[in-house]
Formats: C-alpha cells, sequence, structure tokens
C-alpha cells in the first residue's frame, strides 16, 4: 500500500467519524454525502440521505428563511458560521424531534461544480449550560438589587428601634439615679445597647462596602476639618479613657470623599515626595507578628490579654473596604506591650494642587448640657422614636414641641423664636429631607436657626450637603445621647 493511499484512507476515517455531522450539498440543495456521525446525529441509516433535499433537516417553519439565507450565501460564499446573528438554529430528526443546532458553512470546488460542506453541532448540552449560566446570572443580580434595597432601608430602619431603646435607657438612667441597686441595672443594660449599636453599625458599614452600594463621590477637602470633625466626635471618647487626642497642624487639600476619608483617618501626618501619611499611634498591649496578617479580616480578633473584648472584629474590615474604594493604602506596624501604628498613605494624585491654610480648629463643646434649658423643635416622623426622644429631653430640662409630619412641623414655625433649637430625622416620610425642612425654616425666619440634623446613615446623609451649613450640627442614629445633649448645648451657645 503506497504511502498516499494510506493517508487517503486515514482521511476518510477522519471525515466519516468526525465529532461533528458532516455533509456535502451541491448548489441545488441536494445532500451529496452524510458522514455516520451525521446519520446518528439525525437518525437516518446509511445511504437514506442521498439526493435528498437538504430541507428534510430543516423544520418547516424555518425553511422559506433557511433557502434565503442558503442563496444569500451561495451569491457570496466563504467559510462562516451560518445563522451567527440570528438568536437560536433548530435542525430536524427523522423522528420529527427538534435540537438546536449550530451549523458552519464551507464552499466547495471540483471542476466546475460548486458545493458547500455543512458542519453541524448538537447544541443542546450547550444551550443548556448557557441558560443555566444566564439563570444564576438573573438570580444573582436580583439578589444583589434585593440586598440594596435592604442595605437601603436597613440603614434607617434597623436603627429606628436602637434610637427609641437608647434614649429610653437613658430616661431611665435618669430617674433611677436615687435607687441603686434599679440604677445599676439600668447602666448593665446601657452597656449592652452600646454592644448591640456598634454591632448594628460595623455590619451595615462592611455589608454596604462589600455589596458596591457606596460610590466615592470625590471633592476639595480641607484636611484640617477633617482632624477637626475627628476631634470633635471623639475627644470625650478618649478623654474617659485617659488619652490625650492630638491632631498635627494641616494646610492640604484633599480630592476625596469626606464622609469616607473621615471614615478612616486618624491622627498625624506627614509629606513625602509621593504621598502624604496619616498615622495614628496607640500605647496599647501590640499585636504579635504572626496575626497581623489577619487582622484585616472580618469577625477576626486578636485574642486580648487581660482586657475585656470590644467589638465583633469589623472595623478593620470597613478599614480595608474604604481604603480599597479611595484608592490609598493602609500598612500596619506593631510592637508587643508597646503599642500599634496605623498608616494611611494617599498618593500625590489625591492632593490638590491648590492648598491653603484653613483657621485654627475649636475647642470641642462640652459634654454638658448648659445650665439654662432652652426650646427644642423636634420633627420625627416614627413615633416610638418620637416619644422616647421627647421623654428623654424633657427629663433633662428642655421644653419639647414636636411634629410627626413636615406639614406640622411648618406650622409651628411661627413660634420658632432666638433660643430655640431644631432636632430633626434627616430621612422623612415621601422624597423630601429634614434638611429640606430646615431649609424653609430658616428661609421663613430669615436667621440661620441652630439645628441637629439625625441619620441612620450618616455617610450619604454627609455627601447630600454639598455646602458647611452654619448651625447644624450631623449625629448617626442611633445618636449617642451625651453626644445629642451636647451638640444641643453648643448651639445654644452660639
Amino acid at each position: 500500500m503506497s504511502v498516499a493511499h494510506e493517508f487517503g484512507s486515514i482521511a476518510q476515517q477522519l471525515l466519516q467519524f468526525s465529532p461533528d455531522a458532516l455533509f456535502v450539498v451541491d448548489s441545488g440543495g441536494i445532500l451529496q454525502f452524510a458522514n455516520d456521525t451525521a446519520l446518528q446525529m439525525f437518525g437516518y441509516a446509511s445511504g437514506e440521505l442521498a439526493g435528498k433535499s437538504i430541507d428534510v433537516l430543516i423544520p418547516e417553519r424555518l425553511r422559506v428563511r433557511h433557502q434565503i439565507h442558503m442563496a444569500n450565501y451561495l451569491a457570496l460564499p466563504s467559510n462562516r458560521e451560518m445563522g451567527a446573528r440570528l438568536v437560536d438554529l433548530s435542525a430536524l430528526r427523522a423522528d420529527g424531534s427538534e435540537f438546536p443546532a449550530g451549523i458552519r458553512l464551507a464552499p466547495m470546488q471540483t471542476g466546475a461544480v460548486s458545493y458547500v460542506s455543512v458542519a453541524v453541532r448538537d447544541m443542546t448540552e450547550r444551550r443548556a449550560i448557557s441558560a443555566a449560566l444566564v439563570a444564576a446570572r438573573q438570580e444573582a443580580d436580583r439578589a444583589n438589587e434585593a440586598k440594596s434595597r435592604f442595605l437601603a432601608t436597613a440603614s434607617h430602619d434597623l436603627r429606628q428601634p436602637m434610637q427609641a431603646i437608647r434614649l429610653l435607657n437613658a430616661s431611665l438612667l435618669k430617674v433611677t439615679q436615687d435607687t441603686h441597686f434599679v440604677h445599676e441595672l439600668v447602666k448593665r443594660q446601657e452597656h449592652a445597647i452600646d454592644n448591640a449599636t456598634r454591632l448594628l453599625h460595623a455590619l451595615l458599614d462592611v455589608s454596604r462596602l462589600e455589596s458596591g452600594a457606596v460610590d466615592p463621590q470625590l471633592a476639595p477637602v480641607s484636611l484640617a476639618s477633617i482632624f477637626f470633625d475627628l476631634k470633635h466626635e471623639y475627644d470625650a471618647t478618649a478623654a474617659a479613657k485617659g488619652l490625650d487626642l492630638k491632631f498635627a497642624e494641616a494646610d492640604l487639600v484633599l480630592m476625596t470623599d469626606r464622609a469616607l476619608i473621615t471614615q478612616l483617618l486618624h491622627v498625624t501626618q506627614w509629606l513625602d515626595e509621593e504621598a502624604l501619611w496619616i498615622r495614628i499611634e496607640d500605647s496599647g498591649i501590640g499585636i504579635p507578628p504572626d496575626k497581623l496578617e489577619r487582622i484585616f479580616d472580618e469577625y477576626y480578633q486578636v485574642d486580648p490579654v487581660g482586657t475585656p473584648r470590644l467589638g465583633v472584629g469589623l472595623g478593620l474590615a470597613i478599614v480595608r473596604e474604604v481604603s480599597r474604594l479611595l484608592g490609598v493604602a493602609v500598612q500596619v506596624t506593631s510592637t508587643r506591650g508597646v503599642g500599634t501604628r496605623v498608616a494611611v498613605r494617599i498618593p500625590r494624585s489625591q492632593i490638590s494642587p491648590t492648598t491653603r491654610l484653613p483657621p485654627a480648629l475649636p475647642s470641642p463643646a462640652e459634654n454638658s448640657p448648659p445650665a439654662s434649658r432652652g426650646r427644642l423643635f423636634l420633627l420625627e416622623d416614627n413615633h416610638a422614636v418620637r416619644a422616647a426622644t421627647e421623654l428623654f429631653l424633657n427629663l433633662e430640662g428642655y421644653e419639647i414641641r414636636s411634629a410627626a409630619t413636615a406639614a406640622h412641623a411648618e406650622k409651628l414655625f411661627v413660634e420658632v423664636a432666638p433660643g430655640d433649637v431644631f432636632i430633626s430625622d434627616y430621612r422623612l416620610d415621601g422624597k423630601q429631607t429634614g434638611l429640606d425642612v430646615l431649609g424653609r425654616l430658616r428661609a421663613f425666619k430669615q436667621w440661620p436657626v441652630p439645628a441637629v440634623l439625625l441619620s441612620g446613615d450618616l455617610e450619604s446623609m454627609l455627601r447630600a450637603v454639598k455646602t458647611p451649613i452654619a448651625k447644624c450640627r450631623f449625629l448617626s442614629k442611633p445618636v449617642d445621647t451625651q453626644a445629642l445633649l451636647a451638640a444641643i448645648g453648643e448651639l445654644l451657645k452660639l
């Protein structure tokens, strides 16, 4: 047997037993050849298809369209996939059943006679996999949409009952001061509420960040103003622990998201050729070297040594997500028994070329309420929270005028006088916000009525505030009762 004959025999076998069904059709659409794979796929016996029109392999409803496509193809033949731009192609078996098909065409020439080689694949399994992937993606999209809807409402609605509980507990502390045993029980209850509040904040924050629900809004932000916000928020907490919270002077302007960077940043800062560094150092017990890699994991905490276990291990997971969103780096170094340093590296590309020296940082307000009580106007659409807020502030000696709706609050505008403070939930029923109502109140009175705005989603509220608002304080729900009293006291002094 010659080499040419041997290779010819091999080629014939490859053609007959190809994994694809192969046909040869003449220019009139008559089948001239079908390999064994084609006969098995379509359910025909050997020689049964020879001389028949290719229409026998096409569902009747598709034959007219197929004839048009074949005529167009024969006018300009080429190697290409048939119906590549169509949604579906179907083939017809001998028993009348149909299956989805992938079809590829190639022109052939034997002397003066033109033929078309047709390769057919059964796409049933591939279509099933594709349909399953589409269904899975749709299900994932629905799950993400549901999660986004949940997070949009949970930040406000889940915090509302915690707000009421916290205010009621503060009221109980006030009225049980003379009953030592009951007072101690209420103090323990307050500790439990604080832990639940921290957990709620952390869970909602990390869920929003990981779900992609947070879109950084970049704008020029004074670093000094960020330091002021942090000092104002944490100075009392640090003092209660015997710590001195200090910030370096800063004259830089960053292009960043103010709410997110405030959530991320800490205390000292310095500038090198490539980046701005902001660092916090503590004098704690330090972190073992083998634990440093894990401290950014969710729900992970270094085992405390002789100290109570606080939180649930989400704080640095939030730091990781915020730093990723802002495009900054976070580095941690620690020495056992000495303390820990956390540094945030902000590239120079995020520092505004225009810098200005902001005014010196004012001192934070005292936490104790003023000696002379004032009158407060409260707008809160949640009945339980409104009632708890009224009770707490009444016990603190304030006169309260409250409203459940924006319309009711506007009826009280005429009563507002100098020395009064407006307190409102930011998110109200409908499209308007507490900030909208405050704007109308100030326009009506023609002077900047002092105000406290409360929100279960403080970051989103701060993003909505495009410019600083004079004599206005923003607090997160569930509100710290001492922070609320401090804000009221500060505004009453302005």
